[in-house]
């Protein structure tokens, strides 16, 4: 079972992208953050950078130092960026691969087959998919026994859970791995078996769903239905909150997809629909649920 993990690649560099990236630096691995333009690269790389200077100011007392500064150059000291797959080298090999690029099987795929074709001796592939079947996924790699899904949850740097999903043909000294790499990041993870939605999608979306259906039958409005949530279950967001976050766009193409798996109960409300149809996307527009 391999424990030292010290080179990583991280694929996408959007939010979820970036927080995986800060969070594996952070814990002393160096990551190669992969985009497709300089632009993209350049944004997630100030985004990385921005997220650990902001965690040091916090710990520090919320007060800026040249203490701060020279912590936070250290620990961007371990992200590069690329433009598309950097090759290995002869000092140079990553022991992980975590892809985080778009919802969408076809997408996914393309990208892990060129993945297994640029490292073809890498132990660890691993997805963040939310939703998307680990087995078909892994029906379209040459080595499904190194692949596993790796759930991190948003925002990544302050979530404490890693969902770990095993296919029917994941090794378990890939699994071991996985957990090892939990543990150095300093989070806890659990492990589900390869199924729609595997766990806390499928409950999140769920509640979700139903709260969106309230909103939209005039039950109560998204502050006081996240307010019930909070104070009543001691959630520590609300799910019309969390659905801004995560984005409705994405929590309308889950929906779709556990609605085509598991059936009608996972139907999204018409009121998601309409407000993805015009742009409400949560905070990444602006605007959703609440103003942004």
């Amino acid at each position: 079972m391999q424990t030292e993990f010290e080179h990583a690649v991280v694929i996408g560099g959007g939010t979820m992208g970036s927080g995986i990236a800060q969070v594996l630096i952070e814990s002393g691995i160096s990551v190669v953050l992969v985009e497709v333009d300089e632009r993209r690269s350049q944004n997630a790389s100030d985004h990385v950078r921005n997220d650990v200077r902001a965690r040091l100011i916090y710990e520090n007392g919320r007060q800026e130092s040249p203490e701060v500064e020279k912590a936070t150059a250290e620990v961007i000291s371990r992200l590069t960026t690329s433009v598309g797959l950097p090759s290995p080298g002869a000092s140079w090999s990553p022991d992980i691969v975590v892809e985080t690029v778009f919802e969408d099987v076809d997408v996914k795929s393309g990208v892990l087959k060129e993945v297994e074709a640029t490292y073809p001796s890498c132990p660890l592939i691993a997805t963040n998919t939310s939703s998307l079947s680990i087995d078909v996924l892994a029906s379209r790699l040459s080595r499904p026994r190194s692949f596993v899904g790796m759930h991190f949850f948003n925002p990544v740097p302050r979530s404490s859970l890693i969902e770990l999903v095993a296919g029917k043909d994941t090794a378990a000294e890939t699994i071991e791995s996985a957990q090892s790499v939990v543990s150095k990041l300093g989070k806890e993870s659990i492990l589900v078996h390869d199924s729609p939605g595997f766990a806390t999608s499928r409950l999140g979306i769920i509640l979700g769903i139903e709260a969106i259906r309230m909103v939209e039958e005039g039950v109560a409005s998204a502050e006081d239905i996240d307010r019930g949530m909070v104070l009543g279950y001691k959630h520590p967001i609300g799910p019309l909150r969390l659905t801004d976050l995560v984005g409705l766009d994405i929590r309308l193409a889950i929906s779709e997809y556990l609605e085509s798996k598991l059936g009608s109960r996972f139907a999204p409300p018409q009121l998601l629909r309409d407000m993805v149809s015009r742009g409400d996307l949560g905070k990444k527009s602006g605007k959703g649920f609440y103003e942004w």
